[in-house]
């Protein structure tokens, strides 16, 4: 396989929601972390148009649970 047969990945940002507090959005370029997102990183200065949901909030929420469960 070729190295210009392969299609090169654009950065996104990852937005991870936390249970307790505010949601934050990570680069996958740089791993530069944000309050929202911005269209070009701030680190690392590349372009990104979209953004990827990462639902780990639910293992927060799950811990929390455990935690008070009678």
């Amino acid at each position: 396989m070729s190295l210009f047969s392969q299609k090169k990945k654009s950065p996104v940002w990852i937005q991870k929601t936390h249970y307790m507090r505010a949601d934050e959005f990570i680069c996958s370029a740089c791993g530069c972390k944000a309050k929202k997102a911005y269209k070009k990183c701030p680190r690392c200065g590349a372009q990104i148009s979209k953004v990827k949901y990462d639902p780990s909030w639910v293992d927060e929420a799950e811990f929390v649970d455990m935690m008070f469960d009678d």
